[in-house]
């Protein structure tokens, strides 16, 4: 009987070393990482990602090629900042703007679809500009031998579609009717015109062989190799080719607004626009 007390006692003390040996083996590891204990990581602290101002700047699909260069150079020196553009038709984008689609800036290139916008104050007051000029011009397809020289040659049999933006809604196409119908052809080439949601649109059906002639901007045309210009439509025929830039009063970036504004009223902005072929006003 007491050799097996003698032998329990054995055990028990043999059980207790075990065990408080474990328990400090694992205290030992708490008390080494106690972040992994908690189930925190030490390695990520606390960090808030940094974050950009969306501006988004309606303009005239004219622009395109200049604004992307300006965009490029813009965000480079404004990490902070970032250019968004919606491009199309001028009447379009004030229609988009009169019903309230989200707009920090718009870049018109007609003087008549920017003034009822500041008309309706929702162009801020005291920041609307004229930026730009241009002029329109007819264009050919680069490969074709056009009898187009003038624009008298758009009635000759040979010419089957003439391209032109929508007059309504596209201040191109509303300064090639003015230029048609000064020179009496408005109505007789009724039956040639092909209308097109913006001059770009105008640009592709010339330069895809689908419309044998196209009123376009010289900037236009300048931009592609595909096409050639056939005759400079005559500046006294149809109203002077001005771009205003405005900021839309409801934008929630006002900072950043002005900032782009003054920028693109800069001679580094400027120097990009003349590159593609527009004039700044004297």
């Amino acid at each position: 009987m007491r050799k097996m007390y003698r032998n329990s006692m054995v055990w028990f003390v043999f059980a207790l070393i075990l065990a408080l040996a474990t328990g400090c083996g694992n205290a030992t590891k708490t008390d080494a990482n106690p972040q992994a204990a908690s189930g925190s990581n030490p390695a990520a602290p606390d960090a808030k990602p940094s974050s950009k101002v969306d501006l988004t700047i309606s303009a005239a699909a004219s622009m395109t090629g200049a604004l992307e260069e300006i965009k490029a150079a813009y965000e480079k020196s404004h990490p902070d900042v970032e250019l968004n553009f919606n491009f199309g038709g001028s009447g379009a984008l004030q229609k988009q703007i009169e019903q309230g689609a989200p707009a920090d800036l718009f870049l018109s290139a007609a003087v008549k679809n920017m003034k009822p916008l500041v008309e309706q104050g929702l162009i801020g007051e005291g920041k609307e500009t004229t930026l730009l000029k241009n002029e329109l011009v007819a264009v050919v397809p680069a490969d074709s031998a056009s009898p187009v020289g003038s624009i008298g040659d758009l009635g000759k049999a040979e010419v089957k579609r003439i391209a032109i933006g929508i007059p309504e809604s596209v201040p191109a196409g509303n300064y090639a009717k003015e230029a048609l119908t000064n020179a009496k052809l408005w109505e007789p080439l009724q039956p040639k015109l092909v209308q097109a949601k913006d001059v770009r649109q105008v640009l592709q059906y010339v330069e895809t062989g689908n419309a044998d002639a196209g009123f376009v901007y010289k900037t236009d045309a300048l931009s592609s190799s595909k096409i050639s210009i056939a005759f400079t439509v005559d500046q006294a025929s149809y109203s002077a080719v001005e771009y205003p830039v405005g900021i839309v009063k409801a934008t929630k970036h006002a900072r950043e607004a002005e900032d782009f504004y003054e920028y693109l009223q800069s001679q580094a902005a400027l120097d990009v626009f003349v590159k593609y072929g527009f004039s700044v006003p004297e």
